[in-house]
């Protein structure tokens, strides 16, 4: 005979411990959830998309009952746009993924902040399949070529950003170098003017290196007296020598 009473304990066991994991599951899951909703985003408000909800939803004016019909090109303009704005967080959610990943395996960021980058990761992909819907809806396959012009958008933003730089900074070094000119100009003329109000002091100045230079010059060409005492040294040697042979 079956004896119950001593089977119901290990199964009264089991759905005890079986409730509490079941409860402290869901009560883990409710305070992970909670925390993570408490997080701060990690990109800002996306002011592409609020655009084109915006125009996609319009209020009637005070007065009317149908709202204003937005021209299908405005729209179109409005969700390339935004899906520029998803390239641009893309590219910032890959640059930054493997350094992030390097720092939370060392222990140098704390968790919440690789919860908040997953949860970022999470609304980028959720956006972009909202983004390939409505380029659907407005265009039948527009879906699959809106990231690519989004894309050369982007790039070309990049370019002309880098162009604008380069071109304010030649202006800044243009305006250095006319001020730089206008100073050395000023500075040579005043130099004229003292020359000219004492003319034997640019000579002393300016010119004495030069004159120097001159005579040393004249002094080596014409044969002056150390050249002279030279060349008389020299007759002198080979006179003795002669002398020396005759002996």
């Amino acid at each position: 005979m079956v004896d119950w009473v001593s089977l119901t304990i290990p199964f009264a066991y089991l759905g005890i411990l079986i409730g509490s994991l079941a409860t402290f599951s869901s009560l883990y899951r409710k305070r992970k959830a909670a925390k993570s909703s408490t997080l701060e985003p990690w990109f800002g408000p996306n002011v592409q998309r609020d655009i084109y909800l915006s125009l996609l939803h319009l209020e009637p004016e005070p007065g009317k009952e149908k709202s204003p019909a937005v021209p299908d090109g405005v729209l179109k303009a409005a969700l390339l746009h935004r899906a520029v704005e998803d390239i641009r967080r893309i590219l910032e959610v890959r640059n930054a993924k493997q350094a992030l990943s390097n720092l939370l395996q060392r222990g140098s960021v704390a968790d919440d902040l690789w919860q908040r980058f997953l949860r970022a990761e999470k609304e980028i992909e959720a956006e972009l399949r909202d983004v390939v819907e409505e380029a659907n809806a407005l265009q039948s396959g527009w879906g699959q070529t809106i990231f690519q012009s989004a894309n050369e958008m982007h790039h070309n933003a990049i370019l002309r950003e880098k162009l604008n730089t380069v071109q304010a900074q030649g202006k800044s070094d243009k305006e250095w170098w006319q001020h730089e000119k206008a100073s050395i100009q000023s500075k040579f003329m005043k130099e004229l003017e003292e020359g000219e109000k004492d003319p034997q002091k640019p000579a002393s100045t300016l010119g004495g290196d030069k004159v120097g230079s001159d005579e040393d010059t004249v002094l080596v060409e014409s044969g002056g007296p150390i050249a002279s005492g030279a060349l008389s040294t020299s007759k002198g040697g080979t006179s003795k020598k002669r002398k020396g042979g005759k002996k």
